[in-house]
């Protein structure tokens, strides 16, 4: 007998019981655990399952979307968590070079958390924060998604990208900011990035905070030139920097601020690997903390959720956004720490602490890099919780340095 014996079990029962000696490993994608032996035992069973299941091995895909399983419908989903899905190994295809940039396969790790599901503790409230939060509006959130889904496409070498790059760099400009469009190579063409900068009063050495989302749209479907209003991925989350980036500049910060609207995402991370490569060894140490916003307006859960996605050097900043969550917002939460496909990467291959905010169960939205991806299917109430929680974090960041994130030059 070859393989694997396998089952899963409601995260609560495990917790309960812990994972039994029969059990050898076990891997936890939020409320649901995988249990698994390596040598199956025809006497002893797995706990918790009359009726085990049998693998040749167990990997974990992380997919963008439904990436994985459009392409490869022939490939039996053993445990599905949206972003990530746990399949036979043996089944695996090896990805082409496209499918690359969309979805990735490794051996689920033994003992060890895929996806947590956080205990919320909400903080102590204030009305500093309160009140910067009341700042945030809605009208002014949907007003922003319609310019940017204004063009057919914001392909990252498009005139319809160019003019969203535009409008956003004259809004980012009007609040105050100091604007340059940058220049980037996007694979073979050209394309740019959107930066803007704002000075903090700090006296003494002061940090960066980086506010980042991708500005690019596509249509897998129906090709480069295809209608692509990109409304979920990514005008949500551009939007949402261009919001807060509005609500930040009413106020001074001692540290100093940027705002990065990336072009080239989709073919590649083009914009965000292109800036953080050009940043110097004391910028990127200058750095406290980088949230991305990528997809942040489509609900697929009966309650609005959000994944924050990052990996070790990120766990302060992770833990600051899960109590921001409980404390201004009522976002059901999930983490990850591995990090893929989306603009913190750069980032935290960097070294720098840097947390993806997206959609709970992005894998519902069928609609992601197709012509369907409108306006009309996203939910604006859920954009906003996301954005509240992704302020309050950012007000602490600006003014101060939260425990256990790390800045060269601070003791």
């Amino acid at each position: 007998m070859t393989g694997i014996e396998f089952a899963t079990v409601p995260g609560r029962l495990f917790e309960a019981d812990g994972a039994d000696t029969r059990a050898t490993h076990w891997a936890r994608l939020a409320d649901e655990v995988v249990v698994w032996a390596d040598a199956p035992d025809p006497v002893r069973r797995l706990p918790y399952s009359a009726s085990p299941r049998r693998a040749a091995g167990l990997a974990l895909v992380t997919q963008v979307g439904r990436s994985f399983q459009d392409a490869h419908p022939d490939v039996t989903v053993l445990v599905d968590h949206g972003r990530h899905l746990v399949v036979d190994a043996e089944a695996v295809p090896a990805p082409t070079a496209d499918e690359r940039l969309n979805w990735r396969t490794e051996p689920l790790e033994r003992d060890a958390v895929v996806v947590d599901r956080p205990v919320l503790a909400a903080r102590e409230s204030d009305s500093v924060t309160a009140d910067l939060l009341a700042l945030l509006s809605r009208s002014s959130y949907l007003g922003q998604l319609e310019r940017i889904t204004g063009p057919t496409t914001r392909h990252s070498t498009s005139s319809g990208f160019a003019d969203a790059a535009a409008e956003a760099a004259a809004d980012l400009g009007s609040f105050g900011y100091v604007v340059a469009r940058v220049p980037i190579a996007v694979g073979a063409g050209r394309g740019s990035n959107v930066v803007a900068n704002r000075v903090g009063s700090g006296e003494a050495t002061r940090g960066l905070i980086v506010v980042t989302a991708h500005l690019d749209s596509v249509n897998h479907e129906g090709g480069e030139s295809a209608p692509a209003p990109g409304a979920d991925d990514n005008a949500s989350g551009a939007a949402g920097v261009l919001e807060l980036g509005r609500v930040l500049a009413t106020r001074g910060w001692r540290h100093d601020l940027r705002l990065i609207l990336f072009g080239g995402e989709e073919q590649g991370l083009f914009g965000s690997i292109e800036h953080v490569a050009g940043l110097s060894a004391g910028e990127r140490e200058r750095i406290i903390a980088v949230i991305n916003m990528d997809m942040v307006g489509r609900r697929n859960t009966a309650e609005p959720g959000v994944l924050l996605e990052g990996a070790p050097v990120s766990r302060a900043l992770i833990d600051d956004l899960v109590a921001a969550a409980a404390t201004w917002t009522g976002l059901a939460v999930s983490t990850s720490m591995s990090p893929f496909a989306s603009d913190h990467v750069p980032f935290i291959n960097a070294g720098v602490p840097a947390v993806l905010t997206i959609e709970d169960n992005d894998t519902a939205n069928r609609d992601v890099h197709s012509a369907r991806d409108v306006l009309s299917t996203l939910d604006p109430a859920l954009a906003m919780e996301i954005l509240r929680m992704n302020l309050a974090v950012l007000a602490g960041c600006l003014d101060g340095i939260p425990e256990g994130i790390r800045v060269a030059d601070y003791a």
